[in-house]
């Protein structure tokens, strides 16, 4: 039975809900706080999708290393110390989910969201009126040091023992790999499986497939609450006025929370804000995508610029450039690619956006038991562009009606309530 399916939050997750939602046959709403052309967290993101990112955010040493790293004001890695139950409380979730046993149920599901999303990336590529520059040569784990190459190999296991690809490189057999860049490394992980595109452009191409679909875009309208009636909703109140429709489907990023609050939804979950620099004629451009290991900075192709991300820097919903950890970026890259040096980025204006993190490292996807007409698709951390065309396929099962093509328990949205 169609359905008139109002979705809040304009970025890759509600882009890609409302798509699957139409294709479904389902009249489609997106309201979006921002312009037409605003600036979302799905811009400036590193446009990778990553079949190897098969361990979440909560995973053993992650605490230690977010401790360590909280001192060096240019590290990956920051933590802004305040006065917040919802911090605590979720600091408190993260410490309980960083174990072995949470990697290993989290792993075969992270990788099977991956792949079914590759697919579905294949598929829009091959839409005339969507072309986004999706590559297909995989991902480089570049490793200054042998301990960190020795770590990667160990990920490289698990990836080979779920079914995902994994080759551990020395340096000649990297270098041989993306000839057209020098690196300075101990040696690499090669995951073939891996992907990269240009965000800005699978954005834009998805909007104006959605508008020549029929979709109705509501523009700078904000969320400001909610009617609900017994278990279902009946509208949201919004900026713009009131908006009714059948079903509603909550994915607004990293300001979810604040939106479901009016619901007495307890939806944990942390801003991580992340930073890019993108060089557009850089002194090389390699022809793959590849992750600064030690650095955690994530190295992008599109076109002929280049995009330099990194940063996981978690201090509410602050989305202020702080120099110094731009700088970190910046000084980072010339340690593992000799060709450039931290002059290349003078000049260059830097990014930022905010990656809404649970606690446990998984995306929220599914109903809520508070509310029969209610799904919520929000939490995705650094993953949302690599996850984004499942999460909408599986909204749009969802609300159809239907079973989950994965099953998705795991990402219960009431799984901290």
């Amino acid at each position: 039975m169609a359905k008139h399916v109002l979705i809040v939050g304009g970025g890759v997750i509600g882009l890609c809900a409302a798509h699957y939602g139409i294709r479904s046959g389902h009249r489609v709403t997106i309201l979006e706080r921002g312009a037409p052309d605003h600036d979302n967290c799905s811009l400036g993101n590193a446009g990778m999708i990553v079949p190897s990112h098969i361990i979440p955010l909560a995973a053993p040493g992650a605490v230690a290393l977010a401790l360590k790293w909280m001192w060096n004001p240019e590290s990956p890695f920051y933590i802004k110390p305040r006065l917040s139950w919802d911090f605590l409380a979720w600091g408190l979730h993260f410490w309980r989910a960083a174990n072995p046993e949470h990697v290993a149920r989290s792993a075969p599901l992270l990788r099977d969201l991956h792949l079914a999303s590759r697919a579905c990336y294949e598929e829009l590529a091959e839409r005339r009126d969507c072309e986004f520059g999706l590559v297909k040569k995989g991902l480089l784990m570049l490793c200054r040091t042998r301990r960190a190459l020795d770590e990667e190999a160990r990920t490289a296991g698990l990836a080979r023992r779920l079914g995902i690809p994994a080759d551990v490189l020395d340096s000649g057999q990297a270098a041989a790999l993306d000839p057209g860049v020098e690196m300075d490394i101990a040696g690499a992980v090669h995951f073939p499986r891996d992907c990269h595109f240009t965000p800005n452009r699978f954005v834009a191409g998805l909007t104006r497939t959605l508008e020549a679909a029929g979709a109705n875009f509501s523009w700078q309208t904000e969320v400001t609450g909610w009617n609900a009636s017994g278990k279902r909703i009946e509208a949201v109140r919004t900026s713009q006025g009131v908006y009714s429709a059948d079903e509603y489907v909550l994915a607004g990023g990293s300001w979810s929370t604040v939106i479901a609050r009016d619901l007495r939804l307890k939806l944990l979950m942390q801003a991580a804000k992340g930073y890019s620099l993108t060089l557009p004629h850089p002194p090389r451009l390699p022809a793959l995508c590849s992750i600064l290991t030690e650095a955690r900075v994530a190295v992008t192709p599109m076109g002929a610029s280049l995009r330099f991300g990194g940063t996981m820097e978690i201090a509410g919903l602050d989305q202020s450039i702080n120099p110094v950890r731009v700088q970190g970026i910046a000084k980072a890259v010339p340690k593992y690619l000799p060709n450039f040096s931290t002059g290349d980025f003078q000049g260059i204006r830097p990014w930022c956006g905010l990656r809404p993190c649970s606690p446990d490292g998984l995306p929220y996807l599914g109903r809520t038991g508070q509310y029969s007409n209610l799904v919520i698709a929000t939490g995705h951390a650094m993953m949302g562009m690599s996850l984004g065309p499942i999460t909408g396929k599986l909204v749009a099962q969802i609300v159809s009606g239907e079973h989950p093509s994965i099953d998705i328990g795991m990402l219960n949205p009431d799984r901290f309530a």
